[in-house]
């Protein structure tokens, strides 16, 4: 209840019932991190710091590990600055350790992506003579690899070896990644055997950090060869891997036979993975696809939420579907969805060109015409145009360009 309502930013119901459950000796450590996390996801950082220090009243121990949390939540919603400058002026509460400087970097590192800033605080951590570990070594080749500075990954990879540290599956993992990424497949690959030589056993992850950057690649058979591959060591796909094969898929039938066998191999769609494919079938004009996923969303117990109505509405609407697009607009309202501006200056444009006008067959909508489609094929010779807000049509079967 209590993450609850700090979600939802209540915080003073929160704190009048944090008072009642201390009149009932309820209240521990983990109430008041619940209470410093959602401050922390609220950016209010001197209120998340003003609980941690209400430790004691409660009569907790306030120490190293308890400081190590406040530090997380702060990173964990982005308050990476503040993190580091209370890590730093806090040197004689709570000493220095390298797990406190590493759930900074990681901040910097994977948090942010901010591989300046992340440079900087390793130099700060050399020059107060904080020992490295994997974890540090791991943070900085991550971020390197994400950001697809190869060069800077092989030299850190290498550094750490030197400094007699074993490299562990993450590390492998972002190294093959940024490989990978880097179209240097066969690298990756024989990165690969190097880590199982090393006793490092390839998981998933590691499979995705192959597949990913090749699909993004287009690299469509080198991508399927690793997929084969960990079928056969009988690791399981994740949502992760089917996803970047369904980013570049580019028909109808590719895309439905990968969901059935994504199906099979027991992993359940996600609502993300309706999202995309109901926005990559409208646009393909499948709209029996279209509408036979968002019955399958139901059955597999998945409420649509606002962002997938929006997404439905969205590729229904602009891909000439209008009757269709104005009934799930209708739905969502009735649940409580507020439409998005946008979405609710479309349909109200449309509703008002059905009553003003009718008879020319198009329509316009932020300076997309569409037109009416009879025949069920697009017509040929449209153009997309700047003149404005304009409806002229009633017509619910439109085609846009």
């Amino acid at each position: 209840m209590i993450g609850i309502l700090g979600k939802r930013r209540r915080f003073d119901t929160a704190w009048s019932l944090v008072a009642e459950m201390r009149r009932k000796g309820l209240v521990t450590p983990t109430t008041l991190l619940i209470l410093i996390r959602k401050y922390c996801a609220a950016h209010e950082v001197s209120k998340a710091i003003g609980v941690f220090y209400t430790f004691r009243k409660f009569g907790f121990k306030l120490g190293v590990d308890e400081f190590q949390g406040l530090l997380g939540a702060l990173c964990r919603y982005k308050n990476v600055a503040d993190a580091e400058h209370l890590l730093l002026c806090n040197e004689k509460a709570f000493p220095f350790e390298t797990k406190s400087f590493n759930i900074v970097l990681n901040g910097w590192c994977n948090i942010l992506g901010y591989v300046r800033e992340a440079k900087r605080f390793w130099r700060e951590m050399g020059r107060r003579g904080i020992e490295k570990d994997v974890v540090s070594y791991g943070s900085m080749i991550s971020c390197y690899s994400k950001a697809g500075n190869i060069n800077d990954v092989l030299k850190c990879f290498n550094q750490m070896k030197e400094m007699g540290i074993e490299p562990d599956l993450k590390v492998y993992n972002a190294v093959v990644y940024a490989l990978a990424k880097g179209r240097c497949v066969e690298k990756a690959k024989n990165m690969v055997k190097r880590m199982e030589e090393k006793g490092a056993t390839p998981n998933a992850v590691t499979f995705n950090s192959l597949i990913r950057p090749l699909c993004k690649a287009r690299q469509l058979e080198d991508a399927r060869a690793v997929f084969d591959d960990m079928l056969k060591r009988g690791l399981s796909p994740s949502i992760r891997t089917y996803h970047a094969f369904f980013d570049v898929l580019t028909t109808a039938e590719e895309v439905l036979d990968l969901l059935h066998q994504m199906e099979v191999t027991g992993c359940k769609p996600v609502s993300e993975t309706y999202m995309m494919l109901i926005r990559k079938l409208s646009r393909w004009r499948q709209f029996e696809s279209v509408f036979r996923l968002w019955d399958e969303m139901h059955e597999n117990g998945l409420s649509p939420d606002r962002s997938a109505y929006i997404v439905l509405i969205h590729g229904l609407f602009l891909n000439g579907k209008l009757d269709d697009a104005f009934k799930y607009y209708g739905e969502m309202k009735a649940k409580g969805f507020p439409p998005e501006p946008k979405t609710e200056e479309m349909i109200q444009a449309w509703l008002s060109g059905k009553e003003t006008s009718g008879q020319s067959g198009i329509l316009q909508v932020e300076g997309r015409r569409f037109f009416q489609d009879s025949s069920g094929k697009k017509p040929i010779g449209a153009s997309n145009t700047s003149t404005g807000q304009r409806v002229t049509s009633s017509q619910s079967e439109m085609v846009m360009f």
